[in-house]
């Protein structure tokens, strides 16, 4: 019978999937850190104390002191900075450490970059803190999905990993909360207050990891089989030694056995070498395409775009958007695993195209400038309905293409590679953040040197949409309902599978291990009478002792020697 809410546990499933779902969930909270950090300065941007405390001299054009376009680009991006590299060096700590103990460790990298934004009085410190925060950004972002990936169950996993994306959008509204609500204090607690309640994100997250399994996975790669049962059996609420556990690890072990025994590399180079080389740019191009929708354009620049384009109440329209991108997320959370993550992404870039290029001509055909650049509108109803699209442009974000970039680039890399491979996408999604945070005001701004786009940037973000359906109809597999071990197995199919027909391929030997681990053919019923079903292909290559293992249910309970 086909499940009707596909985040219940299919009746075939032993155990329970609520620990796992639970603690996919808590882990997702480091993604207010991320969204929180990112949003929070687009407010702080537009804070007049925070202008004439910063400002090195430069005057707006109505006289008032504030930060020139260049110092705004260098503040805003290099965080961004600091997340690429962040981002780049994460397998450092989540292939030394471990995936849990590199979440504590980052955290620690982000609570120092929050002390030294808070203490600064001036541009140089003020820097320095958001390249420390964004560093350990970037740590965060590329260990949670990896975490995340790694211990959710199969039938679940695309709301798991895609309840991140929800807390950045929780951060980013929480930011646009306490900046309106300390935007008119004429004093440093305008800003030092959105700053340093940071800490508190971030300390949860600390003492929640410090509580939380290693992952199974992890553990395998390592050696650690008795450890990796007790993990994956307090995710699955199973006694370790029960036969479903001891099955999961068979296959997750075998499977990374196979990958080293073929001698396959884990240097950065080995990710774009073979079978891996699609993969990596199957993530890495959706990492980057998620940036060019110009989403972080919203959230950058939003508060001090609306009002460069005559909105008074910027900071009202600001939360606003960021309401909208959190309600937004929760449907898309359900639609992930209940209709798969090609129709999702590719409608959902449909659905951005439409809406940026509306916002484009309205914003080009009913606004102008004067003489010092200011923006005159001329029809305030063709101003209300830019904001409106803007608006279900971000609903079609937040619902499509902010979770599934990172639930897709989590499950396509095979153990072996997974963390330098989720490095190196999410390094990309960090570099055209940087590029977009760094561009945007040489773009948008009015003056000597700058592009004076305004509105016109919104075709820069439709072109870019437009490319987002081609990449995903070619490029992109359909991978709902597979563990990773399986997605893996599409990977290596010969012949190569059609990305537009990946939603019909199911894995060669599906039910084959629990089939032999009842001691029944290919996925046929025990103890019945007629003749027995013809054996399936196996999912990953089963040796003569893995097999008397799953025959005598032994599975598992020897020491992995190497």
């Amino acid at each position: 019978m086909k499940r009707k809410l596909p985040m219940l546990k299919p009746p075939s499933e032993a155990g329970s999937s609520w620990p796992a779902i639970l603690i996919g969930a808590f882990v997702a909270f480091g993604g207010i850190l991320f969204g929180y950090d990112t949003g929070t300065i687009s407010g702080i941007l537009a804070m007049d104390y925070w202008k004439t405390e910063f400002s090195t001299g430069y005057r707006d054009s109505n006289g008032n002191l504030d930060v020139s376009p260049s110092e705004t680009s260098a503040i805003v991006s290099i965080l961004s900075a600091g997340t690429f590299f962040g981002a780049l060096t994460s397998p450092l700590l989540g292939d030394n450490i471990g995936r849990r103990w590199g979440l504590v460790i980052s955290c620690w990298i982000f609570n120092f970059g929050v002390i030294l934004q808070t203490a600064a009085t001036a541009l140089p410190l003020f820097l320095a803190g958001r390249f420390f925060a964004g560093l350990g950004v970037g740590l965060i972002s590329a260990l949670i999905p990896l975490y995340q990936s790694e211990t959710a169950p199969k039938w679940i996993r695309g709301a798991i990993v895609g309840a991140y994306q929800f807390a950045i959008t929780l951060g980013l509204l929480l930011a646009a909360i306490l900046d309106n609500a300390t935007h008119l204090q004429n004093d440093s607690g305008s800003y030092r207050i959105p700053i340093a309640v940071q800490f508190a994100w971030s300390l949860i997250l600390i003492v929640g990891m410090l509580l939380l399994p290693e992952t199974p996975r992890y553990l395998i790669k390592t050696g650690n089989m008795d450890r990796a049962a007790a993990a994956l059996g307090r995710l699955r609420r199973l006694p370790k030694l029960h036969s479903s556990i001891q099955i999961e690890l068979l296959e997750i072990r075998v499977n990374y056995e196979h990958e080293t025994a073929a001698g396959e590399g884990s240097k950065y180079i080995d990710c774009f070498r073979g079978g891996m080389l699609k993969r990596q740019l199957t993530g890495m191009g959706l990492q980057a395409l998620q940036q060019l929708t110009g989403i972080n354009f919203i959230f950058y620049y939003g508060t001090q775009y609306f009002l460069n384009s005559g909105i008074s109440n910027a900071f009202t329209i600001a939360m606003i958007t960021s309401s909208i991108n959190v309600v937004s997320t929760i449907p898309g959370l359900y639609a992930i695993d209940a209709w798969g993550r090609r129709p999702l992404l590719l409608w959902g870039a449909i659905g951005m195209c439409i809406s940026q290029l509306i916002v484009a001509v309205l914003g080009t055909l009913t606004t102008g400038q004067d003489s010092a650049g200011n923006i005159l509108v001329f029809n305030v109803a063709a101003q209300k309905a830019s904001i409106a699209f803007v608006c279900i442009y971000i609903f079609f974000f937040a619902s499509t293409w902010g979770p599934l970039a990172w639930v897709v680039t989590g499950e396509i890399f095979p153990l072996q590679h997974r963390a330098k491979a989720l490095s190196l996408t999410t390094a990309t999604n960090w570099l055209l953040n940087w590029g977009i945070a760094y561009a945007t005001p040489y773009l948008v701004n009015y003056g000597d040197g700058y592009a004076n786009l305004q509105s016109k940037i919104f075709f820069v973000w439709f072109a870019a949409c437009f490319l987002c359906i081609a990449f995903v109809y070619f490029s992109v597999y359909e991978t709902k309902g597979l563990s990773l071990e399986e997605v893996d197995e599409i990977y290596k199919e010969k012949p190569k599978v059609q990305a537009r027909k990946s939603a019909k391929w199911r894995p060669a030997g599906e039910g084959v291990v629990r089939a032999v681990s009842s001691g029944v053919d290919g996925g046929g019923g025990g103890g019945g009478g007629g003749d027995a079903p013809p054996k399936a292909e196996p999912q990953f290559p089963l040796t003569p002792q893995n097999r008397d293992q799953l025959t005598d249910g032994t599975a598992g309970h020897t020491p992995h020697s190497r």
